[in-house]
């Protein structure tokens, strides 16, 4: 029994990093903010939220899956030598993207010009702002890359499948505060919401490139040692 939570465990820990990777991505954040603003704000944004939610979730257990009948894991609980390569590869993406974050950010006294979809939301439909959520969650090459990272990890894990179910839902709940934080802060804040939310969105905006350099730099090094660590034993 000690052994089952001890692999539930590793795989919850084993996939965190990757979720608040995702769970701090300022896209999303900005965008959800966005439509909380405009006259259809109580139903877009709960459609936005309901998409990025339903896409992780889809993501994670596709991958889950997938790896849980490819031998991710050894009967000895170790993980499966594959998911190592996977694990380098991965890492390697993590810092070619954080190094292409650090190039691209705007230079001193510039600001990032906004998405084009952005100026436009003002006349998303619920749909619309559910299809938008499940593109930034899941075709985002960032978002993209830290979902399969995670769902990975939970598959190389020693923890039975009703373990890794567990850990897929903490993740993918973890992954969407981005969204759900916004959104229940607008339905529950009263009169300070729209105050807090726009604080948000401003330091989300004016710290993105830092924030997603960060998370990927430092993930990209934890994936790589791990691969590493793992492939010289």
């Amino acid at each position: 029994m000690t052994g089952g939570r001890g692999a539930v465990g590793d795989a919850i820990g084993q996939m965190l990093a990757s979720a608040v990777g995702i769970a701090i991505s300022p896209l999303p954040l900005i965008a959800v903010i966005l439509m909380l603003a405009t006259p259809k704000g109580r139903a877009n944004g709960m459609a936005f939220t309901a998409g990025w939610i339903v896409a992780l979730a889809v993501l994670v257990t596709v991958v889950v899956l997938v790896g849980s009948g490819g031998d991710a894991s050894h009967g000895d609980g170790g993980p499966g030598r594959w998911t190592y390569w996977l694990k380098l590869a991965l890492g390697l993406v993590f810092l070619v993207l954080g190094a292409g974050q650090w190039r691209r950010r705007p230079r001193e006294g510039q600001e990032a010009a906004p998405p084009g979809w952005m100026r436009a939301i003002d006349g998303f439909s619920p749909a619309k702002s559910a299809g938008l959520a499940a593109a930034l969650a899941v075709a985002n090459p960032k978002n993209l890359v830290l979902a399969i990272g995670g769902a990975v990890s939970i598959t190389a894990s020693g923890a039975s499948t009703g373990g890794k179910t567990i850990a897929a839902v903490l993740m993918v709940l973890v992954a969407s505060l981005c969204t759900l934080l916004p959104l229940g802060t607008y339905l529950l804040g009263g009169s300070r919401s729209e105050a807090v939310l726009g604080e948000w969105r401003t330091w989300m905006a004016r710290h993105n490139a830092a924030i997603m350099t960060t998370v990927l730099v430092v993930l990209g090094a934890k994936y790589v040692g791990d691969a590493i660590s793992g492939l010289t034993r």
